[in-house]
């Protein structure tokens, strides 16, 4: 079974080829994946809240949060070596198209007063991010049971080389950008 994202990408293939006038199928943007990134305050680092955190962020990716911890000690921040400071999830294939498909048909028309994302998260190597500030927009979320609201950073990697190719093919598959 093929996802409504996977669905639109197959067929904005074709458009894409004859847009950018691409002569090899391998030269077609495609997503190779999506990262989401969850920070937190060293002084937040106690084993309750970041299991509450690891577990979340796992619901939410349908996949296995990984801990982050600080690799160095920073005074001025009192940030210590191996303090826990965040979690992250890299999805691909299936699971990263699944998600992508619950993120733009029902996670972002919850955010309060949405009107689309900021065209300005591109770089230079054709990936878009973007920030997330409340974590309970997701529908994995229990809204019952929630310690403590966080924000998350996804990054959406593809293999374009430029911005209007990223970008058209995140409005090809219906993304909500301005």
């Amino acid at each position: 079974m093929t996802t409504l994202t996977e669905k639109l990408y197959k067929e904005a293939i074709p458009e894409l080829k004859e847009k950018f006038s691409l002569k090899n199928d391998m030269q077609i943007p495609r997503f190779e994946s999506i990262s989401l990134n969850v920070g937190i305050k060293a002084t937040d680092s106690d084993t309750k809240f970041l299991t509450y955190l690891i577990n979340q962020v796992s619901n939410i990716a349908g996949q296995k949060a990984v801990l982050t911890k600080s690799r160095k000690s920073i005074a001025t921040f009192k940030l210590r070596e191996d303090t826990p400071i965040g979690c992250k999830v890299t999805l691909r294939g299936k699971k990263m198209y699944e998600f992508l498909d619950r993120l733009v048909n029902i996670s972002l028309p919850r955010i309060r007063d949405f009107r689309g994302l900021s065209p300005k998260g591109f770089n230079q190597s054709g990936h878009y991010s973007f920030g997330i500030k409340d974590h309970s927009i997701f529908v994995e979320v229990d809204l019952d049971n929630v310690v403590k609201t966080f924000g998350m950073n996804i990054s959406i990697a593809t293999t374009s080389k430029n911005k209007e190719e990223v970008l058209y093919l995140l409005k090809k598959i219906k993304f909500p950008i301005k």
